[in-house]
Parts: C-alpha cells; sequence; structure tokens
C-alpha cells in the first residue's frame, strides 16, 4: 500500500514537473490600454523554484512595453541553499538593474525568487523608493515541504531550497526577520493541483496558503483568482504589478 502511493505521489510530481516547465513556451501577451512609464524605472524580475527566466517572459515583455526598464534575471534555483543564492545572484540582478546609479531598484518575484530577496535584505539596504511585489511566496513556509521532504524524489527535484522552506519555526521563511521595503504581496486562491491542495489549510494556490503569504511588513495585499504556477501571467495580475510599482498600493485591495 505504501509503495502504491508513493507510486501515484511519483506521477503526480512528474506531472507537476512537465505543467511548470510548459510556461516557457507560451506567448507573451500584449497590454491593452495600458499606460506608458514615463519615467522608467528598473524592475527585476526574479523566478520560482525549478523555473527559469522563459516562465517570466510574459510579465517581462509587458512591463517592457509600459516603458519599464526590465532585468528577468535567471539563476539555478535547486542548486544550492537559499543564502548562497541570496548572497551570489541577488548582487548581479542589482548591479545589472542600476549599472551603478543610486536610483530605486524594483523587483517582481515568484515564489521562491521573493524569499531570496527577503534574505539578501537582512543584511543589505536598498536606494529609498524601490519597491517589490511577491507573486505567491511562501513567507511562512509551505506544507508540502514538511510532508514531502524525506522523499528522494522530492529532494532531487528541489534541492536544497525545497528544505528550507518548511513551516516550523526554524525553517529560513520564518527565520528572516522584517525587511525596509515598500511590500506589496498577490497570492491566488484558485488551484489546478488538488492533489497538493488537500494537504494545506484553508485557501490556497495548490503550493502555498493564502495566510502564508503574509508578511508583517507589507504594504498591501491582495488575493486573485489564479493558481500557484501561471498566477504572473494573469492579465489582472499584471495591472495590480504595475499600479504598485507606480504608487505603492494595489489599485483594488482586498
Amino acid at each position: 500500500m505504501k509503495a502504491s502511493m508513493q507510486k501515484r505521489f511519483l506521477k503526480r510530481m512528474l506531472a507537476w514537473l512537465m505543467v511548470t516547465s510548459a510556461v516557457a513556451a507560451l506567448p507573451a501577451g500584449r497590454a491593452i490600454g495600458a499606460e506608458m512609464q514615463t519615467d522608467p524605472q528598473c524592475v527585476i524580475l526574479l523566478h520560482g523554484m525549478g523555473r527559469t527566466r522563459f516562465s517570466m517572459s510574459q510579465l517581462e515583455n509587458t512591463l517592457g512595453e509600459r516603458g519599464y526598464q526590465v532585468v528577468n534575471y535567471g539563476y539555478p534555483s535547486t542548486s544550492a541553499p537559499i543564502e548562497e543564492l541570496a548572497t551570489v545572484h541577488i548582487p548581479k540582478a542589482i548591479e545589472m538593474c542600476r549599472g551603478g546609479r543610486p536610483e530605486p531598484v524594483n523587483f517582481v518575484t515568484h515564489s521562491l525568487g521573493g524569499i531570496l530577496v527577503r534574505c539578501y535584505l537582512q543584511d543589505h539596504r536598498l536606494p529609498a523608493g524601490s519597491r517589490m511585489v511577491m507573486l505567491s511566496p511562501p513567507n511562512k513556509g509551505t506544507e508540502l515541504a514538511d510532508r514531502f521532504k524525506d522523499l528522494a524524489f522530492y529532494r532531487w527535484l528541489t534541492g536544497p531550497p525545497g528544505q528550507e522552506i518548511g513551516t516550523s519555526d526554524s525553517s529560513l521563511p520564518n527565520r528572516l526577520g522584517p525587511v525596509e521595503m515598500e511590500i506589496g504581496i498577490i497570492t491566488g486562491r484558485k488551484t489546478y493541483e488538488p492533489w497538493f491542495s488537500n494537504l494545506l489549510p484553508g485557501e490556497d494556490d495548490g503550493k502555498v496558503t493564502v495566510e502564508s503569504a503574509k508578511l508583517d511588513e507589507m504594504s498591501d495585499f491582495l488575493v486573485v483568482d489564479s493558481g500557484h504556477t501561471f498566477i504572473m501571467n494573469d492579465p489582472e495580475v499584471i495591472r495590480q504589478i504595475d499600479a504598485f510599482l507606480r504608487n505603492g498600493r494595489f489599485e483594488t485591495s482586498k
């Protein structure tokens, strides 16, 4: 019976990997009626765990059309512990964005990407006026990591970060202190992965619960009808990202 359950889990994890990898093949959308950014700001995009920069391509294209300078930064998200990833890659992304200039540095992150920025900001500061929109971040960890961390396939699929994003007080997301930055968080309450949602308490997006996405220091919070994997491609989410980057608030708060 146990072997049968593990077999079913492995099949589902393989299906999840195939779905998340398929993002790169999605066509980029074009914003309709979007307001152009007249004073170009730099925005760094950071993808989630097990993904690549191509998962953020639609967002990259749309923000670029609205006048932002966009750095869609790819990093090996399962290759090293979160602190090491943050130490090595966040400064590189910031340098690509700023080019040595003192202007604000903005981030739009998906899932694990936001944890990297929080980790980096424990010991660093960004210029005044910098903002971040976090999409479906496991700010208090995810119960899926608690459940699957000892399975060999999960360890292979998620690498060291997969062992660090549980919900215990000792998990890395829960050990991070507040950061000095304007932060808007958008998370989903719709799932296309019921096999994962059944393991999560309350509303969730298939990977992260609504409650787990919150931060005490967040400036604004929004829950949308999107799932974890494709939330960055939702037209309403993109509209709200633009609103927060401009004004430090979402246009519709919940």
